[in-house]
């Protein structure tokens, strides 16, 4: 075992953050200041002073060998039987998540860290009262680590008297402890960066990369990137994007759930902009047909990959009927991805990677990807991608109650230091625990009323609160009691959290 936080990994940690914090702020204010525009009046669309970019005849480099095929993706978090799961799945790439199906527990962040460390090395086993986790006889997944956005902090190790940036220390803990023995291995470190907002948040990423790098005598361009686009800015700066993170960058991921938080909270004012039930909200919605349309052409026309979303369907050992219905639904969003031209897609559970792995293998036959399929045909307005009123579905009291119940369970087990949890056959996580209590909040403040008239008030909720309470186990040592007042202050509050994570990060340990 490896000490994770040796002088020397925090004394890199400390120097990223030195560089590049002040930086990070800087462009955490200017999210701010851009939301308060577009409340005030303000609109999206593609930018006037980036249109040469868009415009331009160019492409990013090629990726390296084991990047190259990524028709299935599984993800999850860094927790030791899951990293043992993930590699043993049979998945081209284990998307390994510091962020959203991850708590940021310092006990958590520091075992994740050991976790990839013996992952590398192919040295990880565990043993429970239960059973022996080994590793099988491989192939195995290529390793693509997600740290946390650029908006969460991390007071466990305080830079210069400031908490540091969790972005630079999932990063950079990582990359110190790993970068030259993947190279060695014939692999490289390679990320997933998550929330941006913008491509000035790409060129930063850009910039620690390169310091980084060269920091550690590891050649410029060994790290290799794909970009979550799950935020409504940064769907207008794909072509901005991919151009700021050469010579880093292989591709782009359509992180639908993100993106559908960031479109309730970013319109949260509009009332034009209210979403239905979220189970109404499909890939097939006009808006999200334009999004991911744009996505993959955007990523083939720059030679990028273009990756699909998550399957988040956990399946049942009890129940046949409901594991029929689910993978249907499985199969025909990956029959559609693999149909737009996606170079691959992704799945929460070992048992679907076969699944998606059968339609992409159907669609792609001996080729690795799609980057030759261009979609030149595609073309893509401001308008509709912010097209939500055409959206099929209503606001349901079964949503509302979904929604107040999913928030619930899904905190309290965060708060336990569990950030991927099976709900109703799904796995949430902090994204989908986002969407249920923001549409909660987007439907009182915008006066929104159910099919029978009754309208969605902070009162109502409280009564669907106990109501829901009542349903769930409540085993001793829970914390349901916090719970319900953090899931009322960022769904009932007159003003908006940001981020549930953020509101609720001073709760843990």
């Amino acid at each position: 075992m490896t000490e994770i936080l040796s002088d020397a990994a925090v004394a890199f940690v400390a120097e990223l953050n030195r560089r590049f914090r002040g930086r990070r702020n800087e462009l955490l204010a200017a999210r701010a200041e851009r939301r308060a525009a577009i409340a005030a009046g303000g609109s999206l669309d593609f930018l006037s002073e980036t249109a040469e970019i868009r415009a331009g005849d160019w492409t990013v480099p090629g990726a390296p060998a084991d990047l190259t095929d990524r028709r299935v993706e599984i993800t999850g978090p860094t927790e030791r039987k899951m990293t043992i799961n993930a590699l043993n799945s049979g998945a081209k790439v284990w998307l390994a998540d510091l962020e959203d199906a991850n708590t940021p527990h310092w006990a958590n962040v520091i075992d994740g860290q050991q976790n990839l460390y013996d992952a590398v090395r192919r040295d990880i086993s565990l043993k429970t009262d239960k059973k022996t986790y080994e590793l099988s006889a491989g192939p195995y997944p290529t390793i693509v680590v997600r740290p946390r956005g650029w908006h969460l902090d991390e007071r466990h190790l305080p830079v210069d008297g400031e908490p540091a940036v969790g972005a630079l220390v999932d990063f950079g803990l990582y990359f110190f402890h790993n970068a030259k023995e993947l190279l060695e291995r014939g692999s490289g470190p390679y990320f997933y960066l998550p929330k941006m907002e913008s491509h000035h948040e790409a060129a930063l990423w850009n910039d620690v990369f390169t310091f980084a790098q060269e920091q550690l005598g590891i050649p410029v361009g060994s790290i290799r990137a794909t970009v979550l686009i799950e935020t409504i800015p940064a769907a207008f700066e794909m072509d901005e994007i991919l151009w700021a993170l050469r010579p880093h960058i292989c591709g782009l991921n359509a992180g639908r759930w993100d993106y559908l938080f960031s479109i309730i909270k970013y319109f949260r004012d509009n009332p034009a902009m209210v979403l239905p039930d979220r189970a109404a909200v499909t890939m097939t919605a006009p808006f999200m047909r334009a999004y991911t349309e744009l996505l993959v052409s955007t990523c083939h026309r720059r030679g990028a990959f273009a990756m699909g979303g998550m399957a988040a369907f956990i399946p049942s050992r009890r129940d046949p009927e409901v594991n029929e219905v689910a993978l249907g639904k499985v199969r025909e969003d990956k029959e559609r991805e693999a149909g737009d031209g996606f170079d691959g897609s992704w799945v929460a559970h070992p048992d679907l990677v076969p699944v998606c792995r059968e339609i992409f293998d159907r669609v792609l036959g001996e080729r690795p990807n799609q980057l030759d399929r261009r979609r030149e045909e595609v073309s893509v307005t401001a308008a509709q991608l912010l097209d939500v009123a055409a959206t099929a579905g209503s606001v349901t009291e079964a949503g509302l109650r979904s929604n107040v119940s999913v928030a619930l369970q899904y905190l309290e087990a965060w708060l336990r230091g569990n950030g991927a949890v099976a709900i109703f056959n799904l796995m949430e996580d902090a994204a989908t625990a986002e969407i249920s209590r923001s549409q909660v909040w987007q439907w009182i403040h915008n006066g929104v009323t159910l099919p029978d008239g009754t309208p969605v008030t902070a009162e109502l909720v409280t009564r669907l609160e106990d109501e829901e309470l009542a349903k769930i186990d409540q085993p001793g040592g829970n914390r349901f009691a916090e719970v319900r007042t953090l899931f009322e202050r960022v769904a009932l509050a007159d003003d908006f959290a940001g981020f549930l994570t953020t509101a609720a990060y001073d709760a843990i340990d």
